[in-house]
């Protein structure tokens, strides 16, 4: 399989003809198992020329290397147009054609942004760890433009039917707010919760006045033939998502409305 032949997955949301996207799945590489095939994480304990050459396999799609990150489930947003952009960063925005903002994931969330005018773009990483402490806040902020005017899509990431998570969890978030109450319901035990990550992520966002809001229907657990999954597997791979602005395009006219 060539490197345009890879399995890409396009967003459906009403972005500037300029954003492009790309998200891939486990499917188009040369790991092995348990990282079969299309691993792109570099820390995750596979063959480091594997994982170069899957690499190297997304990096042919794409106008320049992805600005991989280092991931520690924080709040840090690198900023692409800087010079000395942060590498340890849970979130990145460019405004610069050309600059490609990733995250990778394995069932945490990834969240995709831009803006109306297509004049800027940004990636988040947000595991449940993150979205609590405010990665999306930070991205938001980050992107430099009002939050009505930002679309954002949410990728392949752990369902509600899959994610049981403890008391711990679910009063961190009501103690935020209590319309996150919403998000949980009673799991298989005392004590123990089913989150909605994907809600979860909407109203952090519909609170900042993010409107636009797309995706949010793909389970990486419970689809083991496209997605690598850390909750069901324990050891496997990571899925990258891409977000960029395209050089070769101009951005949206200005709306008069």
């Amino acid at each position: 399989m060539s490197a345009t032949d890879l399995p890409w997955l396009q967003p459906d949301w009403p972005a500037p003809a300029n954003v492009r996207v790309g998200v891939t799945t486990r499917l188009g590489g040369v790991s092995t198992a348990p990282y079969g095939t299309l691993n792109l994480g570099d820390h995750v304990g596979d063959d480091v020329a594997s994982v170069a050459a899957n690499r190297a396999r997304v990096r042919a799609c794409l106008p320049a290397e992805p600005f991989w990150l280092q991931q520690v489930h924080g709040t840090t947003v690198a900023r692409l147009d800087d010079a000395e952009a942060a590498r340890v960063a849970d979130a990145a925005v460019a405004s610069t054609p050309g600059r490609v903002c990733v995250v990778m994931t394995a069932d945490c969330l990834p969240v995709l942004l831009c803006n109306r005018a297509g004049t800027a773009v940004g990636a988040a990483h947000a595991g449940w760890r993150g979205l609590a402490d405010g990665v999306l806040e930070a991205t938001v902020a980050a992107m430099g433009t009002a939050p009505s005017e930002l679309l954002a899509w949410f990728g392949p990431a752990i369902g509600p039917t899959a994610f049981e998570v403890g008391d711990e969890v679910r009063a961190t978030f009501i103690a935020h707010t209590a319309e996150a109450a919403q998000a949980f319901r009673p799991g298989r035990i005392a004590g123990k919760w089913w989150a909605d990550l994907y809600l979860l992520a909407r109203q952090r966002l519909a609170t900042l006045g993010v409107q636009s809001i797309h995706g949010g229907d793909l389970c990486t657990v419970s689809d083991a033939e496209r997605f690598f999954s850390y909750r069901r597997d324990g050891i496997t791979g990571r899925m990258a998502s891409l977000i960029w602005l395209d050089a070769g395009s101009e951005p949206a006219a200005p709306s008069n409305g």
